[in-house]
């Protein structure tokens, strides 16, 4: 039996659509890429519909320059492909069809089907002439369900991403009012919230990262199950939440994605260890922590420097290392081995829920693992962790922990001074009145002695107990 939002979206369907002329709208096809005009005019020579659809109308008609153009046509994929000897098909939960032209690539889409061609209840295999749909427990896994432009507009998830400019005529095909929503300023979903974000709750994260990215505001009735349905993202292939984060992160809106996402309860499923200690008593440091990393990748994107998603996990995932790190030194480890473990399970069990490629991975647990080394200034061990590798990366870790008070202030100030002048460096404080070099295997096994002030947790910091 068909839902209520099934329903709803078919009658929406059935309904003509909202046609702005070329005089009434600002995309010209001077904004568009070449390429992208080649496939558009290509398809509609062959005699298939043809529209420019998604961010790339969204972008234009705001005055911003999109980041990519996708297209959306009548074609089937095979058909696609069989029009351009530069085009592979990918996918498997959406069939689509990339049309390479050297390093950009123009995404083609095949109007997709609002339902399964049975009018069944949404669970299970849909099978027929028009391609496949699969929906398991309400969500879509496999969608390759062919349909109508109309039907292809009302599937997509935000009014502002269901907007077609016709190459035929030039103008715009607007079946879900995203005109009207551009022009207030608001991310709505097409549809019923809740049904939406059932078929695929990563629709929440996208709702936050448009609002972000646009400036606009989410509709009440497009936030109103967020809270109550943010559990759900946690649900989904860790792959795609390591996509999904880091363009949550790595655009330039990093601090207020932070606050919105606690908001709606959405951080806790993208990084729940991290919001676990967030939430202790006595540990309220690292908030400021956490946004001050924040700030610093959003300034260096903003003035156009490099940003390494293995500094911005390690300082997302640090107060939860931190926090077991506590846990092992109380129950009797070492601090050093404490840390070493703490990483390696916090790594193990965030992985299960945002991927980490071993290309970050690896250098976000080299940071973590050299912030005791920052303690052992003795002897030629300072020139040797000034010439390791990830020594810039950790140091400015070093930086960003002294700032919150997860360590000593006067040894980030040791490192900064030694770094200008490496060959005379700056006298160290005594940690001892009693003088002398302490024995290997001393007194002081997980409890941590020596210099800094520490967070009040049983492993206080990670130079403490580092020479």
């Amino acid at each position: 039996m068909t839902s209520d939002n099934g329903l709803q979206l078919q009658r929406l369907a059935e309904a003509e659509p909202t046609i702005i002329p070329r005089d009434a709208h600002s995309i010209s096809r001077a904004d568009i890429s070449d390429n992208a005009l080649k496939v558009l005019y290509r398809l509609r020579n062959a005699g298939y519909q043809a529209y420019m659809v998604g961010g790339g109308v969204r972008d234009l008609s705001l005055g911003r320059e999109p980041k990519d153009f996708d297209v959306a046509t009548d074609a089937r994929p095979e058909e696609v492909r069989r029009l351009f000897r530069n085009c592979r098909l990918i996918g498997r939960r959406f069939r689509l069809a990339h049309v390479h032209f050297g390093a950009e690539i123009i995404e083609v889409a095949t109007f997709r089907a609002l339902h399964p061609p049975e009018d069944g209840d949404g669970d299970g295999d849909g099978d027929g002439a028009d391609g496949e749909r699969v929906i398991e427990n309400g969500r879509i896994v496999r969608d390759n369900v062919y349909g109508t432009l109309a039907e292809d507009a009302l599937r997509r998830d935000f009014t502002v991403n269901a907007l077609y400019y016709n190459i035929d005529d030039f103008s715009v095909v607007d079946h879900a009012g995203g005109m009207d929503d551009l022009e207030a300023g608001v991310i709505r979903l097409i549809g019923d919230p809740r049904e939406r974000y059932q078929e695929d709750p990563v629709r929440m994260l996208r709702a936050v990262r448009f609002a972000l990215k646009l400036g606009f505001r989410i509709h009440p009735e497009t936030a109103a199950p967020m809270h109550e349905m943010a559990g759900s993202v946690a649900d989904m292939p860790p792959a795609r939440l390591f996509d999904e984060a880091l363009k949550l992160f790595m655009s330039g809106d990093a601090l207020d994605a932070f606050e919105i996402l606690r908001h709606y309860g959405l951080f806790d499923s993208l990084l729940p260890l991290t919001a676990e200690a967030l939430e202790d008593e006595g540990n309220e440091q690292w908030v400021p922590f956490i946004a001050a990393a924040l700030r610093n990748t959003d300034e260096r994107i903003g003035a156009d420097k490099p940003v390494t998603p293995a500094f911005l996990f390690a300082a997302l995932l640090w107060p939860a290392v931190r926090r077991r790190e506590a846990d092992l030194v109380e129950a009797g480890e070492a601090p050093i081995p404490a840390l070493q473990q703490a990483a390696a399970e916090v790594q193990a069990m965030q992985q299960a829920r945002i991927a980490l490629p071993k290309r970050f991975s690896i250098p976000m647990r080299e940071i973590w693992t050299l912030q005791p080394r920052f303690a052992r200034r003795g002897g030629k061990r300072a020139q040797r962790l000034l010439g390791h590798p990830r020594f810039r990366a950790a140091y400015d870790f070093l930086e960003l922990r002294a700032g919150a008070g997860d360590a000593p202030a006067e040894l980030a100030q040791w490192w900064r001074e030694f770094q200008e002048q490496p060959e005379r460096p700056p006298s160290q404080k005594k940690k001892s009145s009693r003088g002398g070099r302490r024995r290997r295997g001393g007194r002081g096994r997980g409890k941590g002695n020596g210099e800094g002030g520490g967070n009040g947790t049983a492993a206080s910091t990670p130079e403490e107990s580092a020479e």
